[in-house]
């Protein structure tokens, strides 16, 4: 039986995107991460603003991590709708 540390991350835990329009002067980030919580759960954080300054940041609470990652990949589909890119 293989170790958890061998087998290979299918599903992003982390992401960062971005949208990048000179021309419009749009330099924008958006960045998603699950992270563990103290009660077991996990957490959606998203940070969000322009390139070069600290932005926002807001964190949703899920009953595990695979809620956590499908919120995760919901997410990044609309923001790839609106033009942001890995």
């Amino acid at each position: 039986m293989r170790d958890l540390e061998d087998q290979i991350d299918v599903f992003p835990r982390e992401m960062v995107l971005r949208r990048i329009d000179p021309e419009r002067n749009m330099w924008r980030f958006y960045r998603l991460a699950v992270e563990p919580d103290l009660f077991g759960g996990a957490s959606l954080v998203r940070q969000w603003g322009r390139i070069g300054r600290p932005g926002q940041q807001w964190s949703e609470a899920h009953a595990d991590e695979g809620l956590a990652i499908n919120a995760l990949l919901r997410l990044a589909a609309a923001k790839r709708r609106r033009g942001y890119r890995s």
